[in-house]
């Protein structure tokens, strides 16, 4: 289904429908969920070559980046909740006090009702589709809005969505921010965000008029940190890998490095040959998604001060840009206070990982921290001297495609987890019961309260 922009009563009859739907517990049994997942993963088997042209023309990717970027990792995702989903969804036997005995106690699952995902253009079916895998695990009813930004896409999610999954439960609703808005102003029973930390502020603020409680999926300024104890070859071939994937528009991309002194020059002629090695046969620049990003992204590149050792041309016709790494730009700058989202990669020069340590934490809390290190004291100084959503040691990206981990963001970085079991119960309510016989029926706690009687309360409490 798709909504034009501005058509709020459009977005209310959506949203009533779903409502209406979910009332007659259509959407509780486990077998109806194990369905809506099989469905995600006949689309995108079947459809991966639609999926792969829309990537294409969306943002330039190639088909082996989209396979590898959006379809299996959803694919996969929706395969180990299916798998899983059993286990997850049953209820919790859990231990009482003396007071509450004889008794039992346990918490158990529920669906919220009519869910909210609202998805981002950069990776538009994996950062769309992987939180709906919750929200149909968890038994819920959902509103999918892809992104506008990747139009190509968008459609081909509202055109095949209903084709795999019911199409009475999960509706999809395209347009822009004030599409969004109104869909906000429902006042649906949770909202999933992935996107920059500045509208996912404004998703926040008008979620919190309703109290819908929010996931937010945000990013930051990741950073790289290669010291002298690092395999510095696998360190540069590894963070050229990911810092190129998807032109660098990436939420846990590597923003930046820092490199320890005695080992920048080598580790810098390592990722220039990495980044040759890497992009023999294809066109110099790396296309970047619209007019605007492409632009903000040469202002980075302009004012960033330091050194540019590779890179650092743009081509406004083509909406492209060569990959780039500048050396030592000004800490100031905004290309190290903004989220790069580009293939720029500055690299700055630290004397130790304590160094190293301390300018990760002048700044806020990033989405990942990657550490390439073969020292074991160096790995437990980062884990324990530095917030990060979470932490890939001598390697990149890793985490997210793990559904056995929670995958979420703190402070500026995000609110929340999801994937695996995360993402189940991020769509559920966990409700506590407690179930006692109707004797012994004590009439201690009853009034009147003697002297005698809360003598004996306080003993018992």
């Amino acid at each position: 289904m798709s909504v034009d922009t501005g058509k709020a009563a459009s977005v209310a009859e959506i949203a009533q429908r779903l409502r209406t739907t979910f009332a007659t517990g259509r959407t509780r049994p486990l077998a109806w969920r194990k369905t809506q997942l099989a469905g995600l993963e006949r689309l995108l088997t079947e459809q991966e070559e639609a999926i792969a042209a829309a990537l294409a023309e969306d943002l330039g990717r190639s088909a082996a980046e989209a396979f590898i970027g959006d379809i299996a990792s959803t694919k996969a995702e929706a395969a180990f909740a299916r798998r899983k989903l059993g286990r997850w969804a049953k209820r919790r036997r859990t231990s009482v006090p003396l007071t509450v005995m004889p008794g039992r106690g346990w918490y158990q699952f529920e669906p919220l009702g009519v869910v909210l995902v609202i998805g981002p253009w950069n990776y538009p079916v994996y950062l769309t589709l992987g939180p709906l895998v919750g929200a149909l695990a968890a038994g819920n009813c959902a509103v999918v809005k892809p992104s506008e930004h990747a139009p190509r896409t968008s459609a081909l999610l509202a055109e095949q969505l209903p084709r795999y999954l019911d199409p009475d439960t999960v509706a999809v609703v395209e347009g822009d921010a004030d599409v969004t808005q109104s869909l906000l102003a429902e006042g649906l029973d949770h909202a999933f965000f992935t996107g920059g930390t500045e509208i996912g502020k404004k998703v926040m603020a008008a979620a919190a008029k309703h109290l819908t409680p929010v996931t937010l999926e945000l990013g930051g300024k990741s950073p790289v940190i290669v010291t002298a104890k690092a395999d510095i070859e696998v360190a540069a071939r590894r963070i050229a890998w990911m810092k190129l994937l998807n032109s660098g528009q990436t939420c846990i991309a590597p923003d930046y490095v820092l490199v320890e002194h005695s080992v920048r020059d080598q580790f810098l002629d390592l990722l220039r040959a990495a980044v040759s090695t890497f992009r023999q046969g294809s066109s110099p620049g790396m296309r970047i998604v619209n007019e605007r990003q492409f632009g903000r992204l040469r202002g980075l590149i302009d004012g960033a001060g330091g050194e540019v050792v590779l890179g650092g041309r743009a081509d406004a016709g083509e909406l492209s840009i060569e990959p780039t790494v500048v050396v030592d730009p000004d800490p100031g700058s905004p290309l190290m206070s903004e989220e790069i989202f580009g293939p720029v990669l500055p690299v700055l020069t630290t004397s130790s990982v304590s160094d190293a340590i301390a300018f990760v934490n002048a700044r806020p809390k990033p989405l990942a921290i990657y550490l390439f290190s073969g020292d074991k004291g160096e790995r437990g100084a980062v884990l324990g001297g530095t917030s990060s959503g979470g932490v890939v040691i001598n390697h990149l990206a890793f985490h997210c495609m793990t559904p056995q981990l929670p995958f979420g963001g703190v402070g500026d970085s995000g609110m929340g987890s999801y994937h695996g079991k995360w993402g189940f119960e991020a769509f559920s309510h966990k409700k506590a019961v407690v179930a006692k016989p109707a004797r012994p029926d004590i009439a201690l706690l009853y009034p009147p309260y003697t002297p005698a009687k809360m003598r004996a309360i306080r003993r018992f409490f």
